[in-house]
């Protein structure tokens, strides 16, 4: 982590660092480097990530992407955040467009996995975060209690348990993944 009196960093910068190896997030252009998460981690991104995209690119749906695709929320001073899956849809940003350097485009759909050292505070934090910068649906995934806490734009949060059945909602109408198959 970087202290207050540190410069702010741009987006600009944050792809320099990561060039040479620094993998990170800015908040307010402030550097917050990143470490690996666990396997049961990765699994997780994996397995709603495969199924996110089996179910988006035969209906050219958008794009789903993993985590190290940082997208940039705000400007002066910059915020670049990585969620763990994302959904851009082919309504925000053609198919055919190439990304240079950070998307611009906020995600209808993001999901974050929570790792061992995240507060719940933190996570709240980043949910918001998201919201605030309009994604239309963020799903938190708890590998611990092995539910899943879906925040739509507006309206109330659901948690879902393993006997349920995680929807794309609004933002991807007729996915559905049954929540055990998230964590299995």
């Amino acid at each position: 982590m970087t202290t207050a009196k540190q410069k702010l960093l741009t987006a600009d910068d944050l792809l320099r660092l990561d060039s040479q190896g620094v993998k990170g997030e800015l908040i307010r252009g402030v550097l917050y480097e990143k470490v690996s998460s666990n396997i049961d981690h990765g699994k997780i991104v994996i397995n709603v990530g495969s199924e996110l995209k089996g179910f988006v690119k035969p209906r050219r749906l958008g794009i789903v992407f993993g985590s190290d695709a940082g997208v940039l929320l705000e400007r002066d001073p910059d915020t670049v955040r990585e969620p763990d899956v994302g959904f851009i849809s082919a309504e925000r940003r053609p198919l055919d467009l190439r990304f240079q350097g950070y998307s611009e485009v906020a995600p209808d759909l993001v999901v974050e996995i929570v790792s061992p050292s995240d507060s719940r505070r933190a996570v709240a934090e980043k949910v918001q975060m998201w919201l605030d910068y309009g994604v239309r649906l963020v799903w938190v995934a708890w590998p611990d209690s092995r539910t899943i806490d879906v925040h739509p734009a507006s309206g109330p949060v659901t948690t879902l348990s393993e006997s349920d059945t995680l929807d794309g909602g609004a933002v991807l109408p007729g996915f559905a993944m049954p929540v055990r198959e998230v964590f299995e």
